[in-house]
């Protein structure tokens, strides 16, 4: 591992505290007693509040100013200013904690303890007047320095990969990051509220499954060793939720992970969270009118109002939403009539349109990529699609009175699908004929089929009451409620390529090339980090180098010469 010259003095800082004495990791609980945010929205100095404060947080900012100093805390609700006085913190002879340990020890990044009282600056700012402090645990790699003023942001912390890949950093430097999932959160408990109060039971499914079902997606596959069997992560929970309907609840809803094996964008990570929830006695039509009222309370408790914006447009949350069949829509965005076409006809007119399809597209597939290809990206307010051709929805009710189709909505907003919505099939010998459908399908190549699931048919034959159930995206719900365009940015951490980690060779393999340890910094600086790249290198090359770098890093050694430095190439 190579250590920037920062990360080398931090490790130095490390050990100077324990030669003092003081663990720079201690283990006893700190008794914080306060946040900075109560602190800021509560202190009237005429009421002489907060006068016995115990806060505790990261450091991100020094003004050291002789025997006394600024510095600024970080805790989980906001920040605050500190002041430190060296004989406040010193009143004896000893002026070590004040003069060693605060002002040359600590370091941006470090978390530390405090005590003391609530005061107002000759400037106007509430801060707090330390008594004593306690360092809790020393930070070895130093933080970016993310640069506020005149309302400017600068040198921030802001590429992509770096903030999903370390998103424990982009947390500290970036605040607004927080306040995407504490409202995260907030949409979630606001509809466990909802449904708490109607009665329904959270429960939990397997993520294992034995048969991957419930939706039309590619699954991840794995092994049981013990079972010696196949197991699927699960692509959807519906089929074991619609079990417990069975069994005599009323009404079920889970939060839970959903793993698809499919390709990633701004708008997919293959592992998901999902709500779904079943209610007994209830159809597709009552499930819409529920449906706009949690998107609607959802965002009245995040935002105070219905109408948030989301990217360019201004989106009203607030019932009722528009209805559009979904060969209506498709008609009305497209001129195409897929009512009146057969498959083959249907798929002249993709491949018409520049779509990409196949022969083991069935009509339904077709009808699907169509509505995503011309319809999807103009349903910007919130907008039900209804009634979906059969061979689309195989867990879906028979339309009552439309033959072909089923009795099934999409909620679409802002271009993209939130929820998907049923009056769920209950008749066994239709539910079965719909899976021996999906096998079909499969054998002519659509990896996304369905498998028979012989034991959800066994439930449905002791009779499922009529039901209506949902499944909405809490991750695309939570990147409109927050005004996100990418899903990795509603993610504390989504799905990436594995991080390629430079090979280094140690410092003494290095050393048995005769390399004396005080160049060894400077050839790992110059990015020779193994003897094959030592083996590689131009011996006239390397020793330039060695000249600039010995006065970069301030190397008081006499320069190696360049037979010493050939030496050292050549073995």
């Amino acid at each position: 591992m190579i250590l920037s010259e920062q990360e080398l003095l931090r490790r130095q800082k490390r050990q100077e505290l324990l030669a003092m004495g003081i663990d720079p990791y201690p283990a006893q609980e700190y008794p914080v007693n306060v946040y900075s945010d109560q602190i800021l929205a509560e202190f009237k100095p005429e009421s002489g509040n907060f006068q016995d404060v115990v806060l505790a947080g990261r450091l991100m900012g020094f003004r050291i100013m002789g025997n006394a100093s600024f510095a600024e805390l970080q805790d989980a609700n906001g920040r605050i200013q500190l002041y430190f006085r060296r004989d406040d913190l010193c009143p004896g002879e000893d002026k070590t904690l004040y003069n060693t340990v605060f002002k040359k020890l600590l370091d941006i990044g470090d978390i530390i303890g405090v005590k003391g009282y609530v005061f107002t600056t000759q400037m106007g700012e509430i801060s707090v007047h330390v008594r004593e402090f306690t360092i809790l645990s020393k930070a070895l790699k130093p933080l970016p320095v993310v640069k506020e003023a005149d309302g400017q942001t600068y040198d921030a912390f802001s590429d992509p990969e770096m903030r999903y890949r370390q998103r424990y950093v982009d947390l500290i430097v970036n605040p607004s990051v927080k306040d995407i999932f504490i409202k995260r959160a907030k949409i979630i408990s606001t509809m466990r509220a909802m449904f708490d109060e109607r009665g329904w039971l959270e429960v939990e499914t397997p993520v294992l499954q034995a048969v991957h079902g419930g939706a039309s997606a590619r699954p991840f596959k794995t092994h049981h060793n013990t079972l010696d069997m196949p197991l699927y992560l699960r692509i959807a929970n519906e089929l074991y939720l619609k079990r417990l309907i069975v069994g005599g609840f009323d009404g079920v809803y889970e939060f839970g992970k959903m793993f698809r094996n499919e390709g990633m964008d701004r708008t997919h990570n293959p592992e998901f969270t999902s709500l779904e929830f079943y209610v007994a006695y209830k159809d597709y039509n009552w499930m819409m009118n529920l449906t706009e009222l949690i998107f609607e309370t959802v965002a009245s408790r995040l935002h105070g109002k219905t109408k948030i914006a989301v990217g360019e447009n201004e989106i009203e949350f607030a019932g009722p939403y528009p209805r559009l069949t979904i060969s209506g829509a498709i008609l009305q965005y497209s001129g195409v009539d897929v009512d009146a076409l057969s498959e083959d006809e249907l798929r002249a007119k993709c491949v018409e349109f520049g779509m990409e399809v196949d022969k083991g597209m069935g009509k339904g597939k077709l009808i699907d990529e169509l509505f995503g290809e011309k319809v999807e990206a103009k349903l910007i307010q919130p907008t039900f699609i209804t009634d979906y051709p059969v061979e689309m929805s195989p867990l879906t009710k028979k339309h009552r009175s439309k033959e072909g189709l089923v009795e099934r909505f999409e909620l679409f907003v802002n271009g993209k699908e939130i929820a998907n919505a049923y009056s769920e099939l209950n008749d066994p010998i239709d539910q079965k004929e719909r899976f021996e459908d999906q096998l079909a399908l499969a054998e002519r190549g659509d990896d996304e089929a369905m498998a028979m699931d012989h034991d959800f048919i066994r439930s449905l034959e002791y009779a499922m009451p009529p039901t209506s159930g949902i499944g909405i995206g809490i991750d695309r719900l939570t990147m409109l409620m927050t005004n996100q365009s990418s899903i990795q940015e509603v993610l504390f951490f989504p799905q990436m390529r594995a991080e390629v980690i430079k090979e280094v060779d140690s410092e003494s393999a290095l050393a048995e090339r005769g390399i004396s340890e005080v160049w060894i910094p400077a050839l790992q600086k110059m990015g020779i980090l193994t003897l094959e790249a030592l083996d590689a290198a131009n011996p006239n090359k390397v020793f330039n180098d060695l000249g600039g770098m010995r006065k970069k890093l301030k190397i008081d050694a006499a320069m190696p010469t360049k037979d010493e430095v050939t030496a050292w190439i050549q073995g």
